[in-house]
């Protein structure tokens, strides 16, 4: 039977990696904080096989500690679920001499302001960075580099759209950088973060997402997925939906910008998510790649839209086995998220009437709780889930139900 150290579960995808592995027969070691696993759910501990314990902010010793459990277990595979810990995954794989991707490019994929060097250095298609510390800086940055309003505003380190908005006049500056700074500790590790911010040129034009498996460098590509996003200053996602409905020249010109930014990210064998939009100047642009599975429910969205289990095939691929990613079959899946209308006390979600293609809703915000406005994901109180034959089918079925559909807010 294989074993497979899964450096932390507590994730939005740890639940199909655990999944995955037990369809495939193998063990499952979770890698975590001991104070993190007491606030591991009884569903997510029935499928480990077992914990170990390490400080996964301390890389050296976790490392260390790590190895020799590995070691000693026998450990077939290393795998990850959260992007702050990729660098940790790709070190820990070289030190057994298993798959994983290059440790010397690893941290690029956890930080913006390094994997905006490395597309320079690597010639990715991608919007023109400057990284700064303060509003200052930026405002001095922006001038000599040419790069004029619209903006993006973002940390240099953290996810799920946080600390991320939209400046449209140099006056603006001071408060998206401080938005941008004001989370330097991510949850729940107490892991630091960089608190540079990083300043990019805004990129119009649609928004779209592409995992990739990657085995031995050669690449396998799920469907292209439509990101939805909120508007205004502060963006967070607000769907997703699988696959998108695309000419064969612009999926291609996707797939090539992916792919040459895996290649300058060292992603050999393992699996990424890419976020790219499409210039109507400058075409296929890339925006930022984690090397991890994908957050937002989206392998559920995409197994549901192609039956691919990108989570089965990422595991395969740090066993060293050929990924199974058959030919996507028809049909579309769409998730959309519920946030609340203004920042008070949630009451409870009303979806008035009968939807077609309404397959799944999970209310995640208990009556009676806090919320705040849409500034990121983390303001979500729960999510729909619809499939249809064809994306725009699954697109008008979800919009139809969105538009009955009320969080309720005093």
């Amino acid at each position: 039977m294989k074993k497979i150290l899964l450096i932390e579960a507590f994730a939005n995808s740890g639940p199909y990696v655990l999944d995955a592995a037990r369809a495939l027969g193998a063990h499952v070691f979770v890698a975590t904080h001991e104070d993190v696993y007491e606030s591991y759910p009884a569903e997510l501990r029935d499928k480990i096989h077992g914990a170990v314990f390490t400080d996964l902010t301390d890389s050296d010793r976790a490392l260390a500690e790590l190895a020799a459990f590995a070691e000693a277990t026998e450990v077939d595979a290393v795998a990850g679920c959260r992007e702050f810990f990729s660098p940790l995954v790709a070190l820990l794989a070289e030190r057994l001499g298993l798959p994983g991707n290059d440790p010397r490019r690893a941290r690029a994929c956890r930080n913006r302001a390094q994997m905006a060097e490395v597309f320079v250095a690597g010639q990715v298609p991608a919007p023109r960075t400057i990284s700064v510390h303060t509003a200052g800086q930026a405002a001095r940055a922006l001038g000599r580099a040419g790069i004029g309003f619209p903006v993006v505003v973002k940390p240099a380190e953290q996810g799920g759209s946080c600390g991320v908005s939209v400046v449209g006049s140099p006056e603006q500056l001071d408060t998206a950088v401080r938005h941008a700074q004001s989370r330097p500790i991510a949850a729940p590790h107490g892991l630091p973060m960089d608190q540079r911010v990083i300043v990019q040129e805004y990129v119009p034009g649609p928004e779209f997402s592409l995992d990739t498996v990657v085995w031995r460098d050669e690449y396998f590509h799920l469907p292209m997925v439509e990101k939805h996003t909120t508007g205004g200053t502060y963006r967070a996602a607000a769907g997703h939906t699988c696959p998108a409905a695309l000419p064969p020249a612009g999926l291609h010109g996707l797939r090539t910008a992916t792919e040459r930014a895996l290649r300058a990210l060292g992603i050999r064998n393992g699996v990424a998510h890419t976020q790219l939009k499409i210039s109507p100047d400058a075409g296929p642009v890339v925006i930022e790649v984690g090397a991890r599975l994908p957050g937002d429910h989206l392998v559920d969205v995409v197994r549901r839209a192609s039956g691919i289990d990108e989570a089965r095939a990422y595991l395969q691929a740090v066993l060293d086995e050929k990924p199974d990613v058959p030919a996507p079959r028809e049909g579309a899946c769409a998730i959309r998220f519920l946030t609340p209308p203004r920042a008070g006390t949630f009451h409870g979600v009303t979806i008035l009437g009968r939807h077609d293609g309404l397959v799944d809703q999970n209310i995640t915000t208990q009556p009676g709780a806090a919320v705040g406005t849409a500034h990121g994901n983390s303001a979500r109180v729960g999510h729909l889930v619809f499939t249809a034959p064809t994306s725009a089918q699954v697109n008008a079925d979800a919009a139809r139900a969105l538009a009955h559909t009320r969080v309720e807010v005093s």
